[in-house]
């Protein structure tokens, strides 16, 4: 009776093999699992998720700081539940030979070779270097890059573990679209950006000119009868750019497109954002021409968003268009993943019960003895880091407070308006602007010059309280970097040069010579000569300690590299930073001298020292 029931119940679903049986036919007890296994594969599971939840969280933490400040990559937010949801579309059709094939070792894993132990091992201790120069350096993109390769290393490293190369291959996109997400580095991302700013502003000028608008332009700036207009402001990008790139990644891999459609879908919607922009300057100066600048900002956010939105939309009918062809295919590929889903399914079902604890214990994780030391790695990084640079700030000292006393006194005196985009990117906690006319005779007794020049004064002053993007932030706004964006171009860069401000107290100020207008007629030409400082609220040496920092002495926005580690090495990072510009703009030549010796006797008239608890 028994090896009847037996071979009856052998031909009937997994149901009716658990309920149903002959008369009197022995039933064999179920196989159970002990507590233990099932904790032990709980622990693995948890371990797995809260080591990479870690590893992705800090990486996320360090880039968000990019991601708010500067506009151009606010869509960062965004990126890492794209990435999640991409990756759950990928898991829901992955392949099944990977993950369970149809033989006696069924769910085992992929045994770790020891160059991949080696990789995954370095990865985990290139950490440490990484976030300690990250701390020092919030602005070095670079270290985005590296951040960024790390953890997606290690990630798909673990996806192989788990379903060899074919669940490598499956995975790799949804985990390398995160790096649409990581900033560019300057030295690529400048030439674009600005080369394409440019373009935009010419092609919107001589649209402008074509329709009968009188327009000008000055470097990313279109000068109409009503006053000056931005091309997305002068210190900024073309913001749509790099969402349109990451728009295009999306929907081709929603659509499931070939590589070349991809390629092609990318080009589209970066054309889209081109032509939006373009649009949207065009639309600004007419605003502007036939009401005024000022109407400009009631638009301007409204213009931004209605070319995210064209490239969203442009995109996705795009994508629709290029997936036509594709469709058949897709179908076939996703019928496939349910036929293999079926036959494993069905191999599953008729397994005996006796293996199922085998088969949990040898599930594809990692050994929990690896899972621990790489957490506990994991946060002796973080503890690490952030104590390297504690034990060095033991011994810094606080720089003397100062700010700015404004002379409104002064002829024609008047506070500028910063407009809510400046504040906006540049997120200072203080923020001041004025200007006033000076005759050098005024300020300087001693200088005799060969013509009577007119000098209006330009003074800025911004504070960023302590915070892990102060640096980053100060560096936004430099003479070298806002004036050649709205068509002055930069003749000349005298250094760094201390001048007193009080008595016993000297500032360091870099001083830069700009030019503007035709070099045919140089009386005509208008001269500014601007002088820069960027002041630390701690630093070892007090009062000279902002002589030697590196965006004092280095170009805009990059620090060398042996400047860099220094910092590092001196366990400096951010605690609170200001800066201050002048700019002496006249017309008429006014030759170096002369205008270090202007500036010299107003900084006294210009700078108060403040009680160190006002800060």
């Amino acid at each position: 009776m028994r090896d009847i029931s037996a071979a009856a119940g052998a031909g009937e679903t997994e149901s009716c093999y658990e309920s149903q049986s002959m008369p009197g036919a022995a039933i064999a007890p179920r196989p159970t699992i002990t507590p233990l296994l099932v904790r032990g594969f709980s622990d693995r599971a948890a371990a797995t998720l809260v080591f990479f939840g870690a590893l992705w969280f800090v990486l996320c933490r360090h880039l968000s700081g990019e991601w708010s400040v500067n506009a151009q990559y606010n869509y960062g937010w965004f990126v890492p539940f794209f990435a999640l949801l991409l990756f759950w579309l990928r898991w829901e059709g992955r392949p099944m030979e990977g993950r369970a094939p149809s033989r006696p070792n069924l769910g085992t894993a992929q045994r770790p070779s020891l160059q991949v132990v080696a990789i995954a091992v370095l990865a985990l201790l290139l950490l440490f270097p990484v976030r300690l120069f990250e701390i020092g350096n919030p602005d070095w993109r670079p270290l985005g890059w590296v951040h960024a390769a790390v953890v997606t290393t290690l990630t798909l490293l673990y996806i192989w573990y788990r379903g060899g190369a074919t669940w490598l291959r499956h995975f790799a996109f949804p985990i390398g679209f995160f790096f649409v997400a990581v900033p560019w580095v300057t030295p690529m991302e400048a030439p674009i950006i600005q080369g394409l700013m440019h373009a935009i502003a010419a092609l919107a000028s001589e649209t402008a000119n074509l329709f009968g608008i009188p327009a000008q332009l000055e470097g990313n700036l279109i000068r109409v009868s009503t006053g000056l207009v931005g091309v997305n402001e002068a210190c900024s990008g073309v913001r749509s750019l790099q969402t349109a790139l990451m728009i295009g990644l999306l929907f081709g891999e929603l659509k499931r497109l070939s590589i070349s459609r991809r390629i092609a879908l990318l080009c589209a919607a970066a054309a889209i954002a081109f032509v939006g922009n373009y649009a949207r300057a065009f639309f600004l100066v007419w605003i502007a021409a036939a009401q005024n600048v000022s109407a400009i900002d009631r638009w301007h956010d409204f213009a931004g968003y209605s070319i995210v939105a064209a490239v969203f939309i442009g995109s996705l009918g795009v994508a629709a268009l290029l997936g036509i062809g594709s469709a058949p295919k897709r179908a076939a590929w996703q019928a496939n993943v349910r036929n293999q889903r079926t036959e494993i399914k069905g191999q599953r079902t008729h397994e005996a019960d006796s293996n199922l604890a085998s088969r949990i214990a040898n599930l594809e994780f990692p050994p929990f003895s690896f899972l621990i030391c790489a957490l506990v790695w994991l946060v002796a990084v973080e503890v690490g880091s952030t104590w390297w640079y504690r034990a060095h700030e033991r011994n810094l000292v606080a720089s003397t407070p100062w700010t700015v006393h404004w002379p409104e006194s002064a002829p024609d005196f008047h506070l500028l308006k910063l407009d809510e985009e400046v504040r906006r990117t540049l997120r200072f906690d203080e923020g001041v602007a004025a200007s006033w006319s000076c005759q050098p005779i005024d300020w300087v007794e001693t200088v005799s010059r060969a013509m009577s020049t007119r000098t209006t004064c330009f003074a800025y002053f911004f504070r960023w309280k302590p915070g892990r993007n102060s640096a980053l932030l100060a560096n936004l706004h430099r003479p070298d970097v806002c004036l050649p964006a709205i068509g002055w171009e930069q003749v000349a860069d005298n250094g760094v040069r201390q001048y007193s401000a009080v008595a016993a107290f000297a500032l360091p100020f870099r001083h830069f010579e700009f030019r503007h207008g035709t070099k045919e007629n140089p009386p005509a030409q208008q001269v500014a000569h601007a002088f820069y400082c960027l002041w630390e609220d701690r630093a070892p040496t007090g009062t000279v300690a902002a002589s030697q920092l590196p965006q004092m002495t280095t170009s805009p926005s990059t620090w060398t590299r042996g400047e860099r580690v220094r910092a590092v090495l001196e366990g400096r990072r951010h605690l609170g930073q200001q800066v201050m510009e002048v700019v002496l703009r006249s017309r008429g030549v006014i030759d170096k001298k002369e205008a270090q010796a202007d500036f010299a006797a107003l900084l006294p008239k210009l700078i108060v020292v403040t009680p160190a608890e006002s800060h």
